[in-house]
């Protein structure tokens, strides 16, 4: 009997952190519970963005700048907007050896859909 009580009250704090933890799903969205998202979708585009291409040799290094969210308080549809900010250093070596270096910048543009509860990307970097 002790062992099943215990097993329940297991569960039921296992359902009520993960209700916590989901936020998003659980209720309206905030900009504290959207934030977050955003942050993982830029370090998704960073760990992307690093990967080598083959053949040609070209380093690159996203630093992440900035993460923004903003409300759009008359907005239903699309209650959030945000950004990510990057610059990225790319190095490639030359064929005489040398080293060239560029700096880019490059911003993405997201809203946040409260049907599919998601950012969406807008438009092209």
């Amino acid at each position: 009997m002790m062992r099943h009580t215990l097993g329940i009250l297991v569960v039921a704090a296992v359902a009520a952190l993960a209700a916590a933890c989901s936020g998003v799903g659980s209720g309206k969205a905030t900009r504290e519970t959207l934030l977050p998202l955003l942050q993982q979708e830029a370090q998704s585009l960073k760990t992307d963005g690093e990967k080598p291409t083959p053949g040609l040799g070209v380093k690159s290094t996203w630093n992440i700048v900035s993460v923004d969210v903003k409300e759009r308080p008359k907005d239903e549809a699309q209650p959030f907007t945000g950004t990510i900010h990057f610059k990225i250093n790319s190095e490639m070596k030359e064929f005489d050896g040398t080293t060239l270096n560029q700096q880019t910048e490059k911003t993405f543009t997201y809203a946040y859909n409260a049907t599919l509860k998601q950012w969406i990307i807008q438009g092209k970097p």
